[in-house]
């Protein structure tokens, strides 16, 4: 009898103690190209577990690892019907566990959803900074760090019903995508309002509001017939990640035996990944090294992490209805790995556009990582990535206004930069820009109204696609110096109890309103001008400091003028007779004022004409 009552203690304590808690993805969509879903099953001792599905899908392979509380369960979804199946999960006859496991419709033309491109201006928003619509989720009992705004670094509220409230200020002001930093939840006890070290991939973060929130924001947006892009960060998860206290095995990540919890702090030396003559340790040390304490470094040469976070991105998009992404940290990611996670999402979806931070300093090197590169076709290598961000663009910029002219110094810079244009396959899908989340703000470094519409006249005028980084168009300020947290600041307005209300007219102050009123009339005038969006580039040499250039398709003509001089220039306009073509008049859309193009052309000291050939 006793040994009777012991052999059913360990059958009833097996039973007891292997339970599953969390399947991921939680749900999924019939009707996806690629059929095959891997799912992560997590519970205390689960490994002996056998899943069942109903409604005949088949289970393809049940793969157990290294730790015991977890399965990955292979299906194969081809003719799945939307609707729920059951997921059982047995111990030798007997069911412990049942999921109803559903499969839903996926919207109408999912696959060939429409993604941003150059005839979008982005908007880049720090959600935390920007407006804080519901006070009440600023603190939440299941997230460490709470409200404070105070901190410099730390949170400050902003969420996104602050977002949806403001959504007619953008777009009026001519925005037509948006893309906010991570979302998703970040519970380290610092410095998590950046949301870059992320603790459940599946899950926005409370103090935002809930994934119904995030899927309202798209709908809202789609309704102005405006975009969301989502900040996907690939190369490193938060340490405070579930799967990350408790990972499925030891190569989940790059662990470091020589370092504390496994961490070794990346060299950061980005040319090791194409670089021939590179050492291996070198190599190693950038793209398996740590971005920082906090962001264990994801290993992309496990198969099992490129397809959660595949299919994590792939949720997203189907379940919020997202319009493209932005790729934290690109270049650190295992190439190969990353490499095969942009087309698993891109064969998915054909027209959908992946912008990746590429945060190099030469255009060969960038070039690299965008899709069919002839350059990563030397090593026999292609990213897949439709988008890389222009980083020698924004470093002349950073240069230009305060130096003079000559050889290679002042708009000479910005036209060597588009000298080099031939190196990308794809020169209309760069992501141009003056400033991001990461870089000083423009208008700390240059506090004069004229620099800033000299750069937003250069920006929302040359190929690619322009973003703009929130609070620039108020001109705002803030001193990298001082921490990321003073070019991270709150939007004015944006909290009750704000003295300067930057998002109504009257709220503004009149110099906030001349910056908001000059972006304005430039950004809703780009958003019907095709020759700035596809057409080609013919530019000239600049003079004196005066950078000229022409964009033009078959049917519209822009000839742009940039002094970047102290004095002003009049110019003799036959140099320019292979862009003005026959066209003898141009409108300036600043002014709204006519020039005539037929001898000489008058433009007033550190000013930008942007003139409509008629």
């Amino acid at each position: 009898m006793k040994k009777i009552i012991t052999f059913s203690s360990i059958i009833f304590s097996a039973v007891f103690y292997s339970q599953v808690q969390k399947v991921e993805p939680a749900f999924w969509w019939s009707g996806m190209k690629n059929p095959e879903l891997q799912l992560l099953v997590y519970g205390k001792d689960i490994q002996n577990l056998q899943p069942e599905f109903s409604g005949g899908i088949k289970i393809k392979e049940v793969r157990k690892v290294e730790n015991p509380n977890y399965l990955f369960v292979t299906i194969d979804t081809n003719g799945v019907q939307p609707g729920k199946a059951k997921l059982n999960f047995k111990n030798g006859n007997k069911t412990v566990k049942t999921i109803d496991y559903e499969f839903r419709q996926r919207q109408q033309n999912s696959a060939n959803r429409d993604s941003y491109s150059s005839a979008d201006v982005m908007y880049l928003i720090m959600p935390d900074r920007f407006a804080n619509g519901n006070p009440k989720n600023d603190n939440t009992p299941d997230t460490a760090e709470k409200a404070d705004r105070t901190k410099n670094g730390g949170r400050h509220g902003g969420d996104i019903a602050g977002i949806v409230k403001n959504l007619d200020y953008l777009q009026d002001l001519g925005v037509t995508t948006i893309w906010n930093t991570p979302l998703l939840e970040d519970n380290e006890p610092a410095y998590s309002y950046h949301g870059y070290a992320q603790s459940d991939y599946y899950k926005i973060d409370p103090r935002y509001g809930t994934n119904e929130d995030y899927k309202n924001l798209a709908d809202e947006l789609h309704k102005r017939k405006m975009k969301l892009v989502m900040d996907y960060v690939t190369n490193h998860w938060g340490s405070k990640s579930w799967i990350i206290k408790d990972l499925p095995s030891k190569d989940w990540i790059h662990y470091w035996n020589n370092g504390e919890n496994g961490f070794q702090r990346s060299n950061y030396r980005m040319t090791t990944q194409f670089d021939t003559n590179a050492a291996k340790v070198d190599e190693a040390a950038c793209m398996d090294g740590w971005f920082d304490t906090t962001m264990p470094d994801m290993n992309q040469s496990n198969p099992m992490v490129v397809t959660y976070m595949a299919q994590n991105a792939i949720w997203w998009i189907e379940y919020a209805g997202l319009d493209g992404f932005r790729v934290d940290t690109y270049s650190y990611n295992d190439k190969k790995g990353i490499a095969d996670w942009t087309k698993r999402i891109t064969d998915e979806y054909p027209k959908f556009n992946i912008v990746g931070e590429v945060w190099m300093h030469d255009q060969a090197q960038m070039s690299y990582w965008q899709k069919d590169s002839k350059i990563a076709a030397i090593e026999g290598f292609n990213s897949y990535l439709p988008s890389v961000m222009d980083f020698t663009l924004h470093d002349a910029i950073g240069q230009i206004f305060r130096e003079d002219a000559g050889w290679d110094s002042g708009m000479q810079r910005v036209y060597d930069n588009f000298a080099n244009d031939f190196l990308y396959p794809d020169i209309n899908n760069l992501l141009v820009f003056a400033e991001n989340h990461d870089t000083s703000r423009f208008n700390q470094i240059f506090p004069k109204i004229e620099d800033y519409k000299l750069v937003m006249s250069l920006i929302l005028t040359v190929r690619g696609i322009p973003q703009l980084y929130y609070g620039s168009e108020i001109g705002m300020a803030g001193d990298k110096g001082k921490g990321d947290g003073d070019i991270r600041q709150d939007f004015p307005g944006g909290w009750a109890g704000d003295k300067n209300n930057a998002f109504t007219k009257s709220g503004r102050t009149s110099t906030q309103n001349d910056y908001f009123d000059f972006t304005k009339k430039l950004l809703n005038w780009r958003k019907t001008n095709e020759a700035v969006h596809n057409g080609k580039t013919l530019h000239y040499i600049p003079n004196d400091n005066v950078y000229v250039y022409f964009r033009y398709t078959d049917n519209k003509r822009v000839m742009v003028v940039i002094n970047n001089n102290r004095n002003n220039q009049n110019m003799d306009l036959k140099r320019f007779s292979e862009g003005l073509k026959n066209f003898t008049k141009g409108k300036d859309i600043i002014s709204d004022k006519d020039f005539d193009l037929k001898t000489n052309l008058s433009v007033p000291a550190k000013s930008s004409l942007i003139l409509e050939l008629k």
